[in-house]
């Protein structure tokens, strides 16, 4: 298939309700509204395509975005091409989620986390924290530097508070993220999550934010602590 006859199917699967869904968890326009099980059905039969998803992404159509994310070949994805998936991307759903997801993936997750993270611009930095996450919890816990992920456990204890509202919902999902995935900072990030304490956005155009707190302590729950996820993409 090509991008433009995906594009015309992915239009023809759009419903206001689901656009609605999509536009609250901060996609922007274009958008056609398509349910993330009716491009799962069209990636199995494009799966493997990785031109195609790059094809796809720059049509710059938030739906047809996504789902390159889903198709790309991440090991394939260099620190220039994401640096230009997160240009293009505008802040929210495709920045916030696919681009992570996708860099987290990558063989430059770590590198390209950090020179995110440590950037002034709300969305790219949101995006570093995104992609840490994202490769916490996917990678096992010997291959993880320990201690670099114990900095930034302190870094969001003394940062949140005063960071933009996407970087406060980033760095939450990392101390989530640690306090779930690496089982040796499971205590840490549970300490770490105790006094960070209630995190507060703007619900406009956001998604409900759990405390860290709360999301580890239902997967302790479930007794999955250290249980790595099969992919970062959802």
């Amino acid at each position: 298939m090509t991008a433009q006859e995906v594009v015309q199917e992915l239009e023809s699967l759009g419903t206001p309700q689901i656009k609605k869904i999509w536009l609250k968890y901060g996609a922007a326009e274009p958008c056609f509204g398509v349910k993330v099980e009716d491009m799962k059905k069209i990636l199995k039969r494009v799966k493997g395509d990785h031109q195609l998803a790059l094809d796809l992404y720059e049509t710059g159509i938030a739906d047809a975005m996504y789902l390159a994310g889903l198709l790309v070949d991440d090991s394939k994805m260099t620190e220039s091409e994401l640096d230009r998936w997160l240009a293009k991307a505008q802040p929210g759903w495709v920045a916030d989620f696919t681009v992570p997801w996708v860099a987290g993936s990558s063989p430059v997750a770590r590198s390209i986390a950090l020179r995110w993270i440590g950037s002034t611009d709300p969305k790219t930095a949101a995006a570093g924290w995104g992609t840490y996450s994202s490769h916490l919890s996917i990678t096992p816990d010997d291959k993880i530097d320990l201690d670099e992920v114990s900095g930034l456990l302190e870094r969001a204890k003394t940062e949140l508070h005063r960071s933009p509202d996407p970087v406060k919902a980033a760095m939450n999902q990392f101390v989530t993220f640690v306090g779930c995935y690496v089982l040796p900072l499971h205590e840490a990030a549970q300490e770490t999550a105790r006094a960070i304490g209630p995190v507060t956005v703007d619900p406009k155009n956001s998604c409900s934010l759990a405390p860290a707190v709360d999301q580890i302590a239902k997967f302790a729950a479930r007794g999955a602590i250290g249980r790595k996820r099969k992919s970062a993409k959802c």
